[in-house]
């Protein structure tokens, strides 16, 4: 089992707790979990992140190719199920779109398809029909999701001052 990271991992991340120039220390955290084979994320998120075009995508597109899978047949098999659900929800026709328009399916199908836990910042809103969110539809799979800290206290991720 690994971890797989949302888009908003990275990108909060880089924004509000961990930028950067003041802690480096995550950063250099998530390529020692890659190497380790516990952390990765997907190709639709790299595509997200690096068409950003700030340091942040900088940063994405010079991960090693392994760090972002590819969307085997495995995967794409479970995206069609991800997609039956999505459409079967209580959502504003713009909600479903909105999701079904990103990485969020490809990322919750690849931890479905491959046992993989997905991370990240989003919130469980079971009752919301104007956005569907990750958790819910994790949940609805039986595929684990967490928040970024629980999988930094799981991989054992400590920031030290020096």
């Amino acid at each position: 089992m690994a971890y797989l990271l949302d888009a908003n991992c990275f990108i909060e991340s880089r924004n509000r707790y961990y930028s950067f120039d003041v802690c480096p220390g995550f950063w250099s955290g998530l390529e020692k979990h890659y190497n380790d084979g516990n952390i990765y994320s997907i190709e639709r998120v790299r595509d997200e992140i690096v068409g950003l075009g700030d340091d942040l995508s900088a940063w994405a597109a010079a991960r090693p190719t392994g760090f972002y899978l590819p969307l085997d047949q495995l995967t794409l098999t479970c995206v069609s199920t991800v997609v039956t659900w999505v459409q079967g929800r209580n959502c504003t026709s713009a909600g479903r779109a909105k999701f079904m328009g990103g990485a969020d399916p490809f990322l919750i199908a690849c931890a479905l398809a491959h046992n993989h836990t997905v991370v990240t910042h989003e919130k469980s809103a079971p009752l919301a029909t104007s956005k569907i969110k990750i958790p819910d539809v994790c949940r609805a799979f039986g595929v684990s999701c967490v928040e970024p800290l629980e999988m930094l206290r799981a991989t054992g991720t400590r920031f030290v001052l020096e």
